[in-house]
């Protein structure tokens, strides 16, 4: 049999907290989302002010690292034509995003689920997931 370590509520809260707060100190509203190792949703915000077309891509990018196991701005590098994984946006009905703001959530170098963000630039998405992902 084997075990598989997860994040838990209070690790998803945790994680989300410290994104907020690096979100409200860059004045950008995000939506964030942590899955866990499954892929399944945790916990989800959306900031007020932040956009309502970014919900469902913050989720997604949170799927989007745990089903690869790598960020979402590290998958868009070779998810560009001619590239070897042009095309996998199309995959997974749609859900894998290409484009930064999700990052693998590690314990003792294992994934244990992910976080997704979205609201801010690609930059600003990253630097707020990287702040949310070193709360864990």
């Amino acid at each position: 049999m084997t075990t598989v370590e997860s994040v838990s509520l209070d690790d998803a809260r945790r994680v989300i907290a410290a994104g907020e707060r690096a979100a409200h100190d860059a004045g950008q509203p995000c939506n964030i989302a942590v899955v866990d190792a499954g892929g399944n949703l945790v916990a989800h915000i959306r900031m007020d002010g932040a956009w309502l077309g970014s919900v469902d891509i913050s989720i997604n990018k949170a799927f989007t690292a745990r089903a690869f196991d790598l960020s979402t701005a590290d998958l868009a590098g070779n998810a560009q034509p001619g590239a070897q994984f042009y095309g996998i946006h199309a995959s997974n009905g749609g859900r894998v995003m290409i484009f930064a703001g999700g990052l693998p959530l590690r314990r003792s170098g294992a994934v244990v689920g992910a976080v997704g963000v979205s609201g801010g630039s690609g930059d600003q998405d990253q630097a707020v997931a990287e702040a949310a992902a070193d709360a864990l």
